[in-house]
Formats: structure tokens, C-alpha cells, sequence
């Protein structure tokens, strides 16, 4: 999939790319399936169903990038307890990237 370098420096784009670049979970959803770059538009309704058998690390990676890619859609960062080191690193990462 191209994405379009303005998207990887745009502030609400970046952490969420972070994210599903560098999660192998994530990574398999990034498709013209859930996201529209011409459009700058994710399908957000169509990931949470996909992921509602996901274990709960894998959740709150899906529910962190979307909320940084939009603000409406609302995380519980004390869910963070549930996730890896390598994980950890890739959150800090993504939230620097947006918020940074």
C-alpha cells in the first residue's frame, strides 16, 4: 500500500501510521479495505468489529491509533498495563510522534 508522504508527517496521521506499520496485527488491516488516502479516511465502525475477538493488547493498539488519528474515538491508557516491551516502545514512539 502508498502511503502519501504528507500523511507520515501529518501530526494526526503519523502515531496512527506508527502504529500500523510497526504492529504485525495492525499491519494486515492497512488496506484500501479500511483506509482511503485520497480521502484521508479510515474506516473506523469496520476495524472495531474486525477486532472485537482480538485480545485485549491488540484492542487498545487498534483503539490508541485511532485515537490519535481522531480524539472522538476514546482509549483507556491504563490498558497499556496488558501490553509488551516491544509494544510499549512503539506506543511512546507513536505518542511523541503525535503529540511530541
Amino acid at each position: 500500500m502508498n502511503i502519501p508522504v504528507h500523511l507520515m508527517k501529518d501530526r494526526y496521521w503519523s502515531g496512527t501510521l506508527h502504529l500500523f506499520l510497526n504492529n504485525a496485527k495492525l499491519q494486515r488491516c492497512l488496506t484500501t479495505e479500511y483506509f482511503d488516502f485520497e480521502e484521508c479516511t479510515i474506516r473506523i465502525t469496520a476495524l472495531k468489529r474486525l477486532a472485537k475477538p482480538w485480545s485485549q493488547s491488540e484492542r487498545f493498539m487498534l483503539e490508541l491509533a485511532l485515537h490519535m488519528f481522531s480524539e472522538g474515538n476514546k482509549v483507556n491508557l491504563s490498558d497499556m498495563d496488558y501490553l509488551d516491551s516491544s509494544n510499549k516502545a512503539l506506543v511512546y514512539e507513536a505518542l511523541r510522534l503525535r503529540y511530541g
